[in-house]
């Protein structure tokens, strides 16, 4: 469950990654790919003795990989687990640097992406058949691993669109229904504070940098766009983003949303003993909460997030990962072919789905009633998945990450995350978040615009 505890790693210590990185510098996007792989290559590529190297932190991973190498048994592949999310990233970068211990394939979050393209580190997978993937997944998650010349850098492997999970047993006995706006979620907000002092419509951490990213991506707020190689239109502070702050500021200030860490001891205790009503969370969610809070077994419901206007049908994305093939392999067919099968073939993903329990990005499981019309006794009966798959059609297409995701998140920690925490003022946190990332670009020799 590691995969989903923090999705941005709120916290982590800032990496500096200069244009001159740790691949030989940034690398000019190509506009065309290199020839195709035919399919006389690929053939002999598999059925030569290989050894791959897997990094991933998913747990038993391994009965997927069983599932390729039974299909390709001269392929051998060894799976590490090199630590989950940033201490992987760290590592990877170190080896990447050092030009040796680098695996062939990698697990990536898709907020990671830029970070290691930027770097020239990643295998552009169009010459593999990459391209041929484009509608066996959700549209937009096919946008978080393409580049704007058309590269792909990832296949997809699970997602984590935006809803609300909510206590049906408080909502009943304050006689709140679940909002359908963000006006008539704040009004829920006061009318069960007031009522009941000890519980909170919903708590926004502090700490949790991922989840306010979701929030800003349905909004409309496109704070990170790479307009060049070397070029960035840094916007954290727009007026999506002014939104969020007044709206959440507010709350806040007010006391009726608390703003308690995320993911700490007091957080799953305040969540077995009722004190927040709601947990505005990814797809991912369902399963982590139904572990997390088993004394509320029954309770629990699942919605879409609130809209900004009547009518509308928007949502954002926290979290979510990829496989990517790592530019140094000396095997780039085969691992390709295995980025390729683990994420596509139906038995592998398939068991992601239920056995990991990782929320799928491919249209097939999304539509598999197998998989939507599961409904688990936590929730009441409810069919969450297929709640979440409807979700997942709405997450807009178009949100991109900065290529120094570490300092951007360091950064809001200490500015809009500690506001948040101080009931202070969001929105001069917010620009003082745009200022730092502004500064923090130049310094590596970005030319940014606002």
């Amino acid at each position: 469950m590691t995969l989903r505890r923090t999705p941005w790693l709120a916290g982590t210590a800032a990496a500096t990654l200069f244009l001159a990185g740790c691949a030989g510098g940034t690398q000019p996007a190509a506009d065309k790919p290199p020839g195709a792989v035919g399919q006389t290559d690929v053939d002999k590529a598999m059925r030569t003795p290989t050894e791959l190297t897997f990094w991933t932190w998913v747990p038993d991973i391994e009965k997927e990989v069983a599932l390729f190498e039974k299909k390709y048994p001269a392929i051998d592949v060894k799976v590490v687990n090199a630590g989950q999310g940033e201490p992987q990233y760290t590592k990877l970068r170190t080896a990447l640097k050092a030009g040796s211990g680098a695996p062939d394939v990698v697990q990536i979050e898709f907020q990671y992406i830029p970070t290691f393209t930027i770097t020239g580190s990643l295998l552009d997978l169009r010459p593999y058949g990459g391209e041929a993937l484009k509608d066996t997944f959700a549209e937009w998650t096919w946008g978080q691993v393409t580049g704007k010349n058309g590269e792909v850098w990832a296949v997809p492997q699970d997602s984590g669109p935006m809803g609300m999970l909510y206590r049906a047993d408080i909502f009943d006995k304050h006689g709140i229904e679940p909002p359908k706006t963000w006006e008539e979620f704040a009004a829920a907000a006061r009318k069960l504070h007031a009522a009941d002092p000890d519980v909170y419509l919903t708590n926004l951490a502090s700490n949790q940098n991922g989840a306010w990213m979701g929030l800003l991506w349905q909004a409309g707020g496109k704070p990170f766009q790479m307009t060049a190689a070397d070029q960035i239109s840094v916007k954290a502070n727009d007026a999506a983003a002014k939104k969020l702050a007044a709206y959440w500021g507010g709350l806040v200030k007010e006391g009726v949303v608390s703003t308690d860490p995320d993911f700490t001891d007091q957080w799953y205790q305040a969540l077995n003993k009722g004190k927040y009503a709601t947990w505005l969370t990814a797809a991912w969610g369902p399963v982590f909460l139904s572990a997390s809070a088993k004394e509320t077994s029954g309770k629990w419901r699942a919605a879409p997030l609130p809209q900004w206007a009547a009518g509308e049908n928007k949502a954002g994305n926290w979290g979510g990962s990829t496989s990517a093939v790592i530019k140094t392999t000396k095997n780039p067919i085969a691992a390709a072919e295995f980025a390729k099968f683990l994420n596509t073939d139906p038995e592998s993903t398939k068991m992601m789905a239920t056995e990991q329990f990782l929320f799928p990005p491919t249209k097939a499981l999304l539509s598999d009633k197998s998989f939507v019309e599961q409904k688990p006794e936590f929730y009441g009966g409810q069919t969450v998945n297929k709640t979440f798959a409807e979700i997942s059609d709405t997450v807009a297409k178009d949100f991109t990450w900065p290529p120094f995701l570490d300092q951007t998140v360091n950064d809001w920690d200490e500015t809009v995350g500690k506001s948040l925490a101080d009931k202070g003022d969001v929105s001069a946190a917010l620009d003082q978040w745009q200022q730092r990332i502004t500064t923090y670009a130049e310094s590596q020799g970005f030319k940014v615009s606002q």
